[in-house]
């Protein structure tokens, strides 16, 4: 459905950008500003984040809504 908000490079900065969408929604200077603007963002809609690198292959995710695979919990 397109609900995951990516963190991507943009220009020399960093910005937050919603699955499918070529526009991004908004610009930071640090990654970090961008992973916390990107957190806000997934978690009032109940998506994914996905944090890209420099080079643009994904280094994380984080889920914020129904996981439709949730990982097994194995500790008992």
């Amino acid at each position: 459905m397109g609900k995951g908000v990516h963190v991507v490079t943009h220009g020399s900065g960093w910005a937050t950008r919603r699955e499918r969408s070529s526009r991004v929604s908004s610009t930071h200077d640090t990654q970090r500003d961008a992973i916390d603007s990107g957190r806000t963002m997934a978690r009032n809609s109940g998506a994914e984040l996905v944090i890209h690198g420099r080079d643009g292959r994904i280094r994380d995710k984080d889920s914020y809504g129904n996981d439709p695979c949730p990982p097994k919990d194995t500790k008992h």
